[in-house]
């Protein structure tokens, strides 16, 4: 096993620094990229006793380590980030409290994924809309600045769709620690999926989800959709 990212904070509360380790085996040997059995383990400052933590989601690359506040009790809490590697950038990540030594879930990937699903389809006159029943929330992004061909795929000359198309959002593709109150020593979190449209190589635009702990879970505190820019000249 290798030691993938090493942190040190106060986690369980006690006022003692305690450390936090990464460790995974890497199939190609020291030098590879790629790990998978990714194990969490945390050890007391004090005690030096660990506390194993076997994650769901365990291969893949660049995992690492965060330390900080989430659930706003004043003691760190632990970020795990572990990137997938494949074409669609997703990510696994989990968040850890451990006060006074009792290990508590505060965040999965997965379940979020479940909870963020969005429906995406192309609309008459070069728009997409962006939308989830469940989250009664609607986004609606214009592509008129695409291109001819780009356009031309989807769309009649007098802007009606040829036939439905849809895009998707995709999984959870990253996860970012902010700080939204200076006044606070905690974080919230800024999560981010990708909209596509009928490949995976076009990016119409992201998901910008702002999380806020509300005391018994991450809730969301703004939702939004950035796009990316266009070239200026081509508005003239």
């Amino acid at each position: 096993m290798f030691l993938l990212d090493m942190k040190q904070a106060d986690i369980n509360g006690d006022g003692l620094l305690d450390t936090v380790f990464l460790y995974g085996n890497k199939p190609d040997g020291a030098s590879g990229i790629f790990a998978d059995n990714i194990t969490l383990v945390l050890q007391d400052g004090y005690s030096h006793q660990r506390t194993v933590v076997n994650l769901k989601d365990n291969a893949g690359y660049n995992a690492r380590l965060f330390l900080g506040d989430f659930n706003k009790d004043r003691i760190a809490d632990i970020l795990v980030n572990i990137d997938s590697g494949g074409s669609g950038g997703y990510i696994s990540a989990y968040i850890y409290s451990f006060r006074d030594n009792h290990l508590r879930e505060l965040f999965d990937s997965e379940a979020y994924n479940r909870q963020y699903k969005f429906n995406v389809n192309y609309e008459d006159y070069y728009k997409v809309s962006i939308g989830s029943p469940q989250l009664d929330v609607l986004f609606i992004i214009d592509i008129s600045n695409k291109g001819a061909d780009y356009l031309s795929q989807y769309y009649n000359d007098n802007g009606k769709l040829k036939s439905p198309v849809q895009g998707e959002v995709l999984a959870l593709g990253g996860l970012y620690p902010i700080v939204t109150d200076f006044q606070s020593s905690s974080y919230d979190l800024t999560a981010l999926q990708r909209i596509i449209g009928t490949i995976n190589a076009d990016t119409l635009g992201y998901i910008q989800n702002l999380l806020t702990w509300d005391g018994t879970t991450f809730i969301s505190s703004r939702l939004m959709v950035s796009i990316p820019p266009t070239k200026l000249i081509a508005l003239y």
